[in-house]
């Protein structure tokens, strides 16, 4: 297989191809001509089982493994279900990248997260910044999990010679987002209840059971908000002052497409001394500001209340991307622009 491309006809199993990151892959694979996708779904292939990913791997020939398959979840989510998502993430990394491995698979992408970085670390943060301090207590087994897999492939690229690479996305939104109001990220999560604080003030209780019957049941506490006051304002969670860094989902596949791509020195130079490349935006916002974006997309004309005995979680978390940027590749969709596309794919899921 030649380094500087990806040929058509290469074998690509794309793990976790029906979450927000792995079905924005297929759409992009898919739009440059590759054929030859090999996807299972959870019931047919539990990432957890080593011997059932290891038998998978014998009966399938593949070139490349694209490993978007992961727990993820938001500040709440991360906290409360702590075991869960160390186990959970760790088995898939390890299962996943060994029978690779095992089965001759010599080309990887493991996507990680940028929560791997130290809480109190400078920003924006670099890539060499990895282990320097201490990591936000609300989502470090997650992190750690994400910290293990990264090590992982750079263990097995020293040892063995083999091609896995790893890339570090900023917060994602998109296209298949979760938007589960207990356990999903801020952004999907702020959307949903703009959407729902909306059709409260208008009384379409058919909208709402329309809802709640696509994205899931909704918490007692968010019933109760959208009783009061003929649901006057969206609570939300924190101060509204920490930082965020976003990007589009469909941008992140395309970087994910374009590291795979490079010849492995221009890859391999780009990340000296480490052994990954952080994929973002390059630019955050607060998230007051964030909620003013959602709100406006949404049509919601409500107050927004801040609880404050919510966490904000890290106080900032933007990556410094200069290393991907000196390779060419910027990304292309903006955030107002991201967040109504998010919203109009979001209404269609409605009707």
């Amino acid at each position: 297989m030649k380094d500087t491309v990806l040929p058509r006809d290469a074998a690509i199993y794309v793990a976790g191809h029906r979450g927000m990151v792995g079905s924005a892959l297929m759409r992009l694979l898919a739009g440059r001509g590759y054929d030859r996708i090999v996807t299972r779904t959870h019931a047919e292939l539990d990432l957890i089982d080593q011997r059932a990913v290891e038998d998978f791997f014998r009966s399938e020939p593949l070139d490349v493994v694209l490993l978007a398959a992961a727990k993820v979840g938001g500040i709440h989510a991360n906290d409360t279900y702590r075991a869960e998502f160390i186990y959970e993430n760790l088995m898939v990394q390890c299962n996943l990248i060994q029978a690779a491995f095992k089965a001759g698979v010599r080309r990887l992408l493991f996507l990680g997260s940028s929560c791997i970085y130290p809480r109190g670390c400078p920003q924006p943060m670099r890539e060499e910044y990895l282990l320097s301090g201490p990591l936000e207590p609300t989502n470090e087994p997650y992190a750690v999990a994400k910290i293990a897999g990264i090590k992982l492939c750079e263990s097995y690229n020293r040892q063995y010679g083999t091609d896995y690479r790893s890339v570090m996305p900023t917060n994602l939104y998109g296209p298949n987002d979760n938007f589960d109001l207990e356990n999903s990220h801020v952004l999907p999560a702020m959307l949903r209840k703009f959407h729902l604080t909306k059709l409260a003030r208008t009384g379409d209780q058919a909208g709402i059971r329309r809802d709640e019957q696509r994205f899931g049941p909704i918490p007692g506490e968010v019933r109760a908000e959208l009783a009061k006051g003929a649901a006057a304002r969206v609570q939300l969670w924190g101060t509204g002052a920490a930082r965020r860094e976003f990007l589009h989902v469909d941008d992140m596949a395309a970087a994910c497409l374009f590291v795979m791509q490079l010849p492995n020195e221009a890859y391999a130079a780009a990340c000296a001394p480490c052994a990954y490349i952080n994929v973002g935006s390059g630019t955050d916002n607060s998230i007051r500001e964030l909620a003013v974006a959602v709100q406006d997309a949404v049509g919601f004309e409500g107050e927004i209340a801040w609880d404050t005995t919510r966490p904000d979680g890290m106080p900032r978390k933007l990556l410094d991307v200069s290393r991907l940027k000196s390779l060419g590749w910027r990304p292309g969709i903006g955030l107002v622009e991201g967040i109504r596309s998010m919203y109009a794919w979001y209404l269609v899921q409605l009707q």
